[in-house]
């Protein structure tokens, strides 16, 4: 999970994968500051130790240089849990983000017994859309129209990926 201090180094990974991040995440646009980021990591760390949103920040074992951020967004126990990520462009490549998700779908099904897992992201997102894929996940749909880019200035499609147990 996310803790105080750790935002200096979320920052930086979203600096240097700015290209990539802000056509589809709006966290990347406007630049958010060394605090800002801070503040998001210090919530983030409130919401997990609450149960309300679960954070996960990847780093490498071998050297600790942070890779990615993924975690259970939205989360209602009730009903299925949304896994979110991204990646430090630096990292890209090297399937950490296609085995963090591996790892938290597994968790997900045979740990938290739940019996749905959903992976949402925009249909213009390949990159994004190869990780359920390559993991087996199922394409359920594509909403059409159904969210604003980014930027605001057009709709997009959502693809919806699921796994069931």
């Amino acid at each position: 999970m996310p803790y105080p201090g750790d935002g200096q180094v979320v920052n930086g990974a979203i600096r240097a994968s700015l290209q990539e991040l802000q056509p589809w995440m709006g966290f990347a646009s406007p630049i958010p500051s060394v605090e800002d980021t801070e503040i998001n990591n210090r919530e983030a760390h409130i919401k997990f130790l609450k149960r309300e949103h679960l954070r996960y920040l990847v780093f490498l074992k071998e050297t600790g240089e942070f890779v990615a951020s993924t975690g259970f967004r939205h989360i209602d126990w009730n009903v299925p849990l949304e896994i979110g990520y991204w990646i430090n462009t630096q990292m890209s490549g090297n399937g950490y983000v296609t085995e963090a998700i591996e790892k938290l779908t597994e968790f997900a099904l045979d740990e938290l017994c739940c019996r749905r897992v959903a992976i949402l992201c925009d249909y213009e997102n390949k990159k994004i859309r190869a990780v359920p894929e390559r993991l087996g996940y199922t394409l359920e749909g594509v909403l059409r129209n159904d969210d604003l880019s980014v930027d605001g200035t057009t709709l997009s499609d959502t693809c919806v990926y699921a796994k069931v147990k």
